[in-house]
């Protein structure tokens, strides 16, 4: 199965139009304040118009009616949740709602993996991203050799600092559960706006 491709901050109108012209499944909007691409109402209409790409709400431990809220006036067809909700919160999400559940979790040297049991059967995938003392991505990579303690078969998103360059290292690992890249910062003119010619290229490159 080929490897998806999320393109995740995306703020304008224009630019979500120029990214959703490309070959990619998933696009995110940021619904926590405190992010420099946080979307707000900003869009709102347009986004809730557009077709064609899984929409992906993502969110830092709001309540289950803010998030349920957000799908309904969005038209979310997805939501990734960055904070520290529990299998509990995950199942009650998937209860009273119809979209994909994506867990994000940070991944450092410490990370204890067997946390992740808990949430199989809660989520519909995983991603893993860079620790941070923040909620939310860093920009940077963390190391990818601690995947191989991933021991689960569960499907994941891949996230933290991908560039033009690292997605290539990343399809060489050839984990069979490796189901997307998340593209963001690396791919940006400013946060929020991405670089079209610069997705293109890495996106062909992806695909072949």
């Amino acid at each position: 199965m080929a490897v998806k491709i999320k393109v995740c901050g995306m703020k304008h109108p224009d630019n979500i139009a120029a990214v959703t012209a490309l070959d990619v499944q998933y696009i995110g909007f940021i619904f926590y304040e405190k992010s420099k691409r946080f979307v707000g109402d900003t869009g709102r209409e347009y986004i809730k118009g557009v077709k064609g790409v899984a929409k992906v709400g993502v969110f830092v431990n709001a309540s289950l009616t803010e998030i349920c809220h957000k799908i309904d006036e969005f038209n979310l067809n997805a939501v990734q949740l960055h904070g520290d909700e529990s299998p509990q919160f995950c199942e009650e999400l998937k209860q009273h709602t119809a979209v994909t559940v994506i867990k994000a979790f940070g991944i450092d040297q410490d990370f204890d993996w067997s946390v992740l049991d808990a949430y199989v059967g809660a989520v519909d995938f995983f991603l893993f991203d860079t620790k941070s003392s923040s909620y939310g991505g860093t920009g940077m990579r963390f190391d990818w050799s601690l995947l191989q303690q991933y021991k689960l078969e569960y499907p994941y998103f891949l996230s933290g600092g991908l560039d033009a360059d690292s997605v290539q290292d990343a399809l060489q690992a050839n984990d069979p559960r490796l189901y997307a890249l998340d593209l963001n910062s690396k791919f940006e003119v400013e946060p929020g706006l991405k670089d079209i010619d610069l997705l293109a290229r890495s996106i062909n490159s992806i695909k072949k």
